[in-house]
């Protein structure tokens, strides 16, 4: 296949170290993963992007932001709405890429926010579109979603629960994040703290995990990046209760990152919305790392109740499910991830599903122009020559 992938116009992939952004994370698993399985990607991304794929096209665009501080500053102010760099950005990009892949340079093009591209995409009915869905799809966005629909455009859902506002646009199939869990492995015997790791968020449920440990009496480590938008939230139901039992490590580099999972007793995720998968929960689950969950989301997807970890419906069952945490065997939760969401198990199922939207395409493509003309033409010497003879 010869594909032509897209993340962000102005945001280089991967991201600077400090910046959260799990879907660059997946496009660069992705990107490379299918170059290293034979096939040609070529990955759109402004000046700064990196990675080992056969071409990168940058557009001769800059990225607006080199760091957490300066992209909090762009999107966090009144001034996204007056500069349209970010929407023109991606439209240019994305048009690039589809009138190349329609003059047959590409067999497909793959985005990663579906909004770069669907109003432009319904103007080349021939070229393969697909989506990686990344986000929660509420009724508003399958709206937007349906206005700009067209055959040739084509949704990956990364989860079965991600579907359920939306159950009826195009979807190709489902396929699961995957992790290296060649980084992400077990070591020694847990320490007796909890973990939570992440955007320091409403939605990722941080003031209730804080609550939750110190009715517990546990230690709790707190990973994660904290944005201008959400400098509130930390500082009111985080921030106080700052201590030697509740500790914030800000943000860590993967293999930092590695280390505290290995060694944490549980990972807390008492998420707060309908989050549509959750890197963090498979990669503690990796790490050997037993998670006990709100049930939201793709939470029945990812845990197995009573065997990778618990399911639970508030904080007094999570806080009673912590007690339990001894009884769950860290080896099935590696066995799990590893079996489900490995990167090879992601990267085979984007693969076979591109490959069979091309197929489809393939199947069902009108004859070229010039086919039909010669076939007109035929059709109408036969006619003439019957009404002569008549």
């Amino acid at each position: 296949m010869r594909l032509a992938m897209m993340v962000r116009a102005f945001l280089e992939t991967p991201v600077p170290g400090n910046i959260a952004y799990s879907p660059a994370i997946i496009a660069k698993s992705i990107a490379e993963g299918l170059q290293k399985k034979g096939h040609s990607v070529t990955f759109f991304g402004p000046e700064g992007t990196q990675l080992d794929v056969d071409a990168i096209e940058t557009c001769n665009i800059h990225p607006v932001a080199k760091d957490q501080s300066e992209l909090d500053d762009f999107v966090c102010t009144p001034e996204l709405f007056s500069d349209y760099r970010p929407a023109l950005y991606d439209a240019h990009m994305a048009k690039n890429m589809l009138q190349r892949a329609d003059q047959g340079e590409f067999d497909a093009v793959v985005f990663h926010h579906f909004e770069s591209a669907m109003p432009i995409a319904t103007l080349f009915p021939n070229v393969p579109v697909v989506y990686i869905m990344h986000d929660f799809i509420d009724e508003h966005r399958r709206q937007l979603i349906e206005l700009h629909s067209s055959p040739n455009q084509h949704f990956i859902s990364i989860s079965d629960s991600q579907r359920r506002d939306a159950p009826d646009i195009n979807y190709a199939a489902t396929v699961y994040n995957g992790i290296d869990t060649d980084l992400f492995t077990t070591d020694d015997e847990p320490e007796d703290y909890l973990m939570v790791s992440g955007r320091i968020t409403p939605d990722k449920g941080v003031k209730e995990a804080v609550q939750i440990a110190m009715q517990s009496d546990r230690r709790l480590l707190i990973s994660g990046s904290v944005t201008k938008a959400d400098q509130w939230y930390f500082d009111e139901h985080i921030k106080p209760f700052l201590s030697n039992r509740i500790l914030f490590l800000g943000m860590l580099e993967r293999e930092q990152l590695v280390k505290y999972y290995q060694n944490a007793a549980g990972f807390l995720a008492p998420i707060q919305w309908q989050e549509p998968f959750g890197l963090t929960i498979v990669e503690a689950g990796a790490c050997g790392t037993p998670v006990i969950a709100f049930n939201r989301g793709a939470i029945p997807e990812t845990v197995v109740d009573g065997k990778t970890g618990y399911i639970v419906n508030n904080s007094a069952e999570m806080i009673l499910a912590i007690e339990k945490l001894d009884k769950i065997k860290r080896d099935d939760c590696r066995e799990h991830i590893v079996k489900n969401y490995s990167l090879d198990a992601m990267i085979t199922g984007y693969e076979s599903t591109i490959q069979n939207i091309i197929s489809k395409k393939t199947t069902n493509q009108t004859p070229p122009l010039s086919t039909s003309k010669k076939r007109i033409a035929q059709k109408m010497r036969r006619i003439s020559k019957r009404l002569l003879s008549s």
